[in-house]
């Protein structure tokens, strides 16, 4: 495929822009060569500026669970454009959203909009230590919860990609206060909440890691992270950011069954447009201002734009039906892909929950941050670019999740895994 004009963009972006993106995975320093610039999307595809069409397992990072430019997520967008893009005062859209989404996740009793996912994280963060009183947090090794300060000590997402866990910028004094645990360790985590457990504020987790491909919980692993906060009075978060409505309407606690203190929300509650979400009891929220003492606030939170798209997507997605035939679409394709690397002889492994999936090229069993490392990423570098060269859009990363969408077809999916195989067969 010829792309001379995303190079030349690309060449010209870098010297007004850091790296030439405005965020680090976009740039493709992990698989080599130059980034798509992108005109449009419609349906299951992008179409970059040299006029080259992508089948798109990469979504926008997950928001678009009904596809590129659905029309009914088009008009809507329209018609509230019309009125004005943000009037910085409440709108009847900001209830029903919230509606929506305290109907689906029952464990929230009261929600507040923000405009992103990291802002959700370090706003429910700061409810739970003015909940609790107390200042430390548990994270785990390859969660990734935003760029917030205190909250890039060992995360996933490009800190994983790029190899710096740990940000340069971070005060020390912020990385004090986060005790970082391997994911699915449930010993370290025992020892740690009941030698720590006076300091702890709260316990923040992805319950399925999504920022380091996609790394499904142990059995048990949940539940005892519930008994023992519960038992000791830390709150719970988790961050739904990229699981909620995606791996099922009611996200990974509904699919779990745990039901967490506080959640955090974002991607696909915007149908596409920046968006955050962070709720939980009753008794945790009402210490928000004005309600409470503890201050969040945001010029853009609940504007009319997003909120419209939240809705629109979120009443598609509460049909009957819509996730039996999700689930059934993202199955085909993970049984695809692995047919097609054991034919191919890759050794590969394979994991998904709802319509996000992980690839990995390793032959060890993934369950952590140490276990996801072991991926030849120079191996997956090459099969990315095999595939973008066959018209499939993946995460140029090996540590991102892929996703599935509504507007993949049959005839997309089949020839995701034909490509599939032949790239493989090509990178032996």
């Amino acid at each position: 495929m010829e792309r001379r004009r995303s190079r030349r963009l690309y060449e010209h972006a870098t010297r007004l822009i850091p790296g030439g993106v405005n965020s680090p995975v976009r740039a493709f320093r992990a698989v080599g060569g130059n980034p798509l610039f992108i005109e449009r999307g419609r349906g299951s595809k992008i179409y970059d500026v040299d006029g080259n069409a992508y089948i798109d397992y990469v979504l926008s990072w997950g928001p678009l669970i009904l596809g590129h430019a659905h029309p009914q997520v088009v008009s809507a967008l329209k018609k509230a454009a019309e009125k004005g893009t943000s009037y910085g005062a409440p709108t009847a859209l900001e209830v029903e959203l919230a509606r929506l989404v305290l109907k689906a996740y029952p464990s929230m009793d009261k929600v507040r909009f923000v405009n992103s996912g990291t802002e959700a994280t370090m706003s429910a963060i700061r409810v739970a230590r003015g909940f609790t009183g107390r200042d430390r947090i548990i994270k785990f090794e390859g969660c990734y919860h935003g760029h917030a300060d205190g909250l890039l000590v060992k995360a996933g997402s490009g800190a994983a990609t790029f190899g710096v866990p740990d940000s340069p910028g971070v005060p020390k004094s912020y990385a004090r206060n986060t005790i970082t645990l391997p994911f699915n360790d449930i010993e370290a985590l025992k020892r740690t909440v009941t030698s720590e457990w006076k300091s702890l504020a709260c316990v923040i987790v992805e319950p399925v890691v999504g920022n380091i491909g996609c790394v499904l919980p142990r059995p048990r692993f949940l539940e005892t992270l519930r008994r023992l906060t519960a038992e000791y009075g830390i709150v719970l978060i988790f961050d739904e950011v990229m699981t909620g409505f995606r791996v099922a309407f009611g996200g990974a606690q509904a699919v779990y069954g745990i039901k967490p203190d506080m959640t955090c929300l974002g991607k696909i509650i915007g149908g596409g447009l920046p968006v955050g979400a962070y709720g939980g009891r009753k008794e945790i929220m009402s210490v928000v201002s004005p309600e409470g003492p503890v201050y969040q606030a945001g010029t853009l939170s609940g504007n009319p734009l997003a909120m419209t798209a939240g809705i629109t997507t979120l009443r598609i997605l509460s049909k009957s039906g819509i996730y039996e035939k999700l689930e059934q679409r993202a199955a085909r394709l993970e049984k695809g892909l692995v047919d097609a690397a054991r034919g191919a002889q890759v050794k590969t492994r394979f994991y998904r929950a709802g319509t996000m999936f992980c690839c990995y090229f390793t032959d060890t069993e993934v369950y952590d941050y140490r276990t996801a490392k072991t991926a030849d990423t120079e191996r997956f570098a090459r099969f990315f670019n095999a595939m973008l060269d066959r018209g499939v859009y993946l995460a140029p990363s090996q540590f991102e999740a892929g996703f599935l969408s509504l507007a993949h077809s049959e005839k997309d999916i089949e020839k995701t895994i034909a490509s599939a195989y032949d790239s493989l067969r090509a990178i032996q």
